[in-house]
This record gives C-alpha cells, sequence and structure tokens, in this order.
C-alpha cells in the first residue's frame, strides 16, 4: 500500500461557490415498480489474458490473468469479501483458446504470443492445482460464480470466411470469432443436457447462460429459436459503448448525455428478445469496460469512469436487466483496483455504494428536462425506504434537488411535494479540485486513499437535514437514501 496526501474540502467549497445552481424538482413513481434486477446486480469479471497482452502501445495486464493472479494477497481478498457477496463471471475472449487439464489432456502449456492465433495467443491450459486453488478463493471470499467455457473446442476456422468457426461462444457481431447462430443453438442443448446429466438434483444444478458477444437481433432470436423453451437460462450479452480505449474523443464521450443514451438502443433489443422467449433468468450485461482493448489508459481507472460506468448501470437497471459485470476486477485499464498495488480505482467505492445501498427494485423517476442530470431510484436495499444516485455532467452548475411522490393512478393531479422528517443519508463522490482524472476519489469531502493497511475504507454517509434541497455539486456523483420516503412498491 502507500500513502499519499490529498486534500478535499475547502478547494471543493470554493469550486462550488463559482458554479450556476439550478433548482430541478425530481418526481419518484413509488406505487410500482418499472423492473426488478438482481439482488446481486454489480457483477465483475476475472479474465485470461496473460502479461503480454498489449494494445495501444502498452501492456496494462500485468499479472492479473486467471493463471497468474497472486490469490494471497489480503488487499484483494478484503475487497472482494466488502461486497458479502461479489457476483465475479470468469471468462473473457481467450475463454476459448482455454484447455482444462482433465481426461486425456497430457500437456498443459501457458498461453503464448501467436500471430496466427486467436486474439494473438495460443492455447492455453487450466490445470486442476490452479483450479482447485481459485475454487479455494472464491469459497473462502464468498463468490457467486459463473465461469465462461470454451466453446471453439475441437471446432476449425471456416476456410471461405474469416473469423467464422464451423461446428461454436461469440455471437453474431462478435470480435475475433464468431458462429452460426443455428449450430451455437445446437450445441447449448447438447450442453444443457449434460449438465442435466451430471448434477441430477435441480437445486445443485448450474444454470446454462448464453450467447455472450454483441447483441445482433437477428442472430440472437434464431439462436433462441433453436434451442428453445428452457434450454438457456439466461441471456447474456456485452457492451462497449465508449469504443476502442485509444479515442481521444472518450472524454467528450462520457460527458454527452446524448451518447450515454444510444446505449438504450441495445437494451431496448435485448428487452425485446427476453419478453419473447422468456428466459427464467432474464437478461445479463455479461461484460461490459466501456472502452475496448483494455480501456482507456488516461480514462478507465479515473473518477471521470464512473460517469459512464454508473449511468450504464442506472440505465440498464431500468431496462430489467438482472446482472451488470464490469470488466474488469483487477487488470487492464478499466480494472476496479489497480493491476500493482491492488489499490481500488474510484469506480470500486462507485461500485461498492451501489450494491450496499440499490435495492433490486427499479422506481421510475421524472424530473424537469436537463439531459446532464442524470437521476435513478430504486428501493432501499435495507428496508425500509428509497435510494437515488444523481449524475452532475455539468461542469459549471450544481443542482439544488426537491423531490415530489407521484401521485399514482391519476397523471392529471398534481404531485405530492415530499418532506421528510428523518435525516437523509448522503454519500458525495468527488474527483480532486478541477481533475476529474485523477484516480483519487473523494467521500463528502475525505479523499479515499489507502494507507499501510489492506482493509477497505470505511463509507459512513452524512446525515443532513431532511428539510434542505440536496445539493448536486458541478460533475459529481451522490448516493442518497431517504428512509421515510413512502413507496407503496418497497413495502
Amino acid at each position: 500500500m502507500y500513502f499519499k496526501f490529498t486534500f478535499c474540502p475547502i478547494i471543493l467549497l470554493l469550486w462550488a461557490s463559482l458554479s450556476f445552481a439550478q433548482n430541478v424538482n425530481v418526481v419518484i413513481h413509488g406505487a410500482a415498480s418499472i423492473a426488478k434486477t438482481d439482488d446481486n446486480f454489480v457483477c465483475v469479471t476475472l479474465d485470461w489474458w496473460p502479461a503480454e497482452k498489449c494494445d495501444y502501445n502498452q501492456c496494462p495486464w500485468g499479472k492479473a490473468g486467471i493463471l497468474n493472479l497472486d490469490l494471497r494477497y489480503g488487499a484483494l481478498i478484503n475487497a472482494i469479501k466488502a461486497f458479502n457477496p461479489l457476483r465475479i463471471k470468469v471468462g473473457g475472449s481467450l475463454q476459448d483458446n482455454v484447455v482444462y487439464k482433465v481426461g486425456e489432456v497430457s500437456s498443459c502449456p501457458n498461453f503464448m504470443k501467436r500471430e496466427d492465433g486467436l486474439f494473438g495467443f495460443s492455447q492455453g491450459c487450466l490445470s486442476m492445482e490452479r483450479w482447485d486453488q481459485l475454487n479455494r478463493f472464491f469459497n473462502h471470499t464468498g463468490v457467486k460464480l459463473t465461469f465462461g467455457l470454451n466453446a471453439l473446442f475441437r471446432r476449425n476456422e471456416s476456410q471461405t470466411e474469416k473469423g467464422l468457426w464451423i461446428g461454436n461462444q461469440l455471437s453474431g457481431s462478435g470480435m475475433g470469432a464468431k458462429v452460426d447462430a443455428k449450430q451455437y443453438g445446437k450445441d447449448v442443448i447438447v450442453l444443457k443436457n449434460l449438465v442435466k446429466e451430471l448434477y441430477a438434483h435441480p437445486e445443485t444444478q448450474p444454470k446454462v447462460l448464453g450467447p455472450g458477444g454483441f447483441y445482433e437481433e437477428k442472430w440472437f432470436n434464431t439462436f433462441l429459436e433453436v434451442s428453445g423453451q428452457g434450454i438457456v437460462d439466461g441471456l447474456t450479452h456485452h457492451i462497449y459503448n465508449l469504443g476502442p480505449g485509444d479515442d481521444p474523443n472518450m472524454m467528450n464521450k462520457i460527458l454527452d448525455p446524448s451518447y450515454l443514451n444510444q446505449v438504450s438502443q441495445t437494451y431496448n433489443g435485448v428487452s425485446d428478445v427476453v419478453n419473447k422467449f422468456r428466459p427464467q433468468l432474464g437478461a445479463w450485461v455479461s461484460e461490459s469496460g466501456g472502452a475496448l482493448n483494455g480501456g482507456s489508459k488516461d480514462v478507465s481507472r479515473t473518477f471521470a469512469d464512473g460517469f459512464w460506468y454508473l449511468d450504464q448501470m442506472g440505465m440498464a437497471s431500468t431496462y430489467d436487466q438482472k446482472v451488470f459485470c464490469r470488466q474488469a476486477l483487477i487488470g487492464g485499464n478499466y480494472g476496479l483496483l489497480n493491476a500493482t498495488t491492488f489499490v481500488p480505482n474510484p469506480d470500486y467505492y462507485g461500485a461498492l455504494l451501489w450494491h450496499r445501498l440499490m435495492g433490486s427494485t427499479v422506481l421510475a423517476v421524472t424530473k424537469e428536462f436537463d439531459p446532464n442530470l442524470r437521476v435513478y431510484a430504486h428501493c432501499a436495499k435495507k428496508k425500509p425506504g428509497v435510494s437515488l444516485i444523481f449524475i452532475n455532467l455539468w461542469k459549471d452548475r450544481l443542482f439544488n434537488i426537491t423531490l415530489s411522490n407521484a401521485k399514482p393512478g391519476d397523471a392529471g393531479k398534481p404531485n405530492y411535494e415530499f418532506v421528510g422528517k428523518q435525516n437523509r443519508e448522503e454519500y458525495h463522490l468527488r474527483a480532486l479540485p478541477r481533475d476529474i482524472k485523477d484516480d483519487i476519489v473523494c467521500l463528502n469531502d475525505v479523499p479515499m486513499v489507502q494507507t499501510d493497511s489492506e482493509d477497505i475504507l470505511v463509507m459512513d454517509p452524512k446525515l443532513v437535514d431532511a428539510s434542505t434541497p440536496i445539493s448536486i455539486a458541478a460533475q459529481s456523483i451522490a448516493y442518497v437514501t431517504i428512509r421515510d420516503f413512502e413507496a407503496p412498491a418497497c413495502v
């Protein structure tokens, strides 16, 4: 661990005083939910990439891959345990290049750079010794595990269409490899039957999720039509809506509400497929790192990335996406933990607060039109009350928020102005003064900086008089829990 002198409060107050203040009324529609997430909506990935994985003239993975990650670090263990529990998906692009040292498999090589290999690497091997280490680690930290299987084993690349594998994981518009939707549907039927054979008791039977990859309407529909009802338990897809990690306009995209809204088309399409075929576990965003190829070295590990990440989780939840898996817990530029020191990056704290505060019941909110103020509301994780997240994209404008409770059943009637009696619980996340590209986040004006301890820092709320407006500073993020807000959907 390291110690770094940082100061948040005084300069931030000065910055706020120079901002233009706007009064906004936010209406919470608490009579009924608009969507439901899984109780463990926040999810992270562990990937297979070796240290030799390089993009944009940098190699940010280090020893953060599944085969070489040191599982003994107390900081890593504590970062996972803090979620109690954390959902982890083991997988990624190279999962289709992994062989398992079981049965007749004799040699167990590491991934090696190979120009003609899938994603530029040879096959790598998961030994049973390493699997036992991982299994003990996941049990010790209480992880809820999803494991991605190699779907290209014993398949051959087409000689007539580059990237098409004859015989199976990524969907029609996947990166590096793709499989015919009909073939993939047939393969998943075989997998489901195998799972039933190996796990005879339904209560211990693993769920089968698929297909992963980027959403493509025709491919997903064909895949589910062929596989049929009751085969795929959950529909998975990937989101990398910020584009390549070396895009010089990355920051502009993150701070542009119209750009952030574009991904709603994907969520809409996935929701339509789920409503048509009704898989038991609904839709999962099984991988989302924002920027492709390891993320952006200048943005993904900074406070600014939270504007994209937390807005994506808010938006996904309103479209009934059950789980949102961040690429990655550690590794690349988009890891929630620093790949060398295991110190949490700003998005780690944003994810942990979501997990602790935002319940599974999603509520609708309406407000006066200003797309730079993003607001999402859920029933509180710990009853009673509601929890909201406010994201202010403006550089020079703060918001003073009042709340109203929507009158159920009659849109023509005025809403009830909410006047609370209990103190609000507020968690304000800000960057260091005028530097949203810093990797230090301040919580309620206290810098979240690790010292020699490997423990995750305590995150206590600021208790605020309920009679005052909720103040959201420029370019900041705030979680607010209101215990005495009466929402029938939250009872």
